[in-house]
């Protein structure tokens, strides 16, 4: 597994009220967000890269609007309409 390091300015933190440790966990989210949505990393890889379970990532994902079914509206029009 690698590791990388983000530089965030103290000023950042102040202005967000973040503390390390949560300013951190959001950063390992977003980052896994954008696997996810970006790059089609898989939704465990993300919830590991999340640090969060597959379950809690899914609500996560849903908080942010991405749904973890890949289907257009279309589609799914469709289907309802042939079931």
């Amino acid at each position: 597994m690698q590791t990388f390091s983000v530089n965030v300015p103290d000023a950042v933190l102040y202005d967000t009220r973040m503390t390390a440790e949560v300013s951190q966990a959001f950063v390992k989210r977003a980052t896994a967000l954008l696997y996810y949505t970006s790059k089609g990393v898989s939704l465990g890889y993300c919830a590991e890269i999340a640090e969060m379970s597959k379950m809690d990532f899914i609500r996560f994902l849903s908080e942010n609007n991405v749904s973890i079914f890949d289907i257009t509206p279309e589609e799914l029009e469709r289907d309802i309409q042939n079931a």
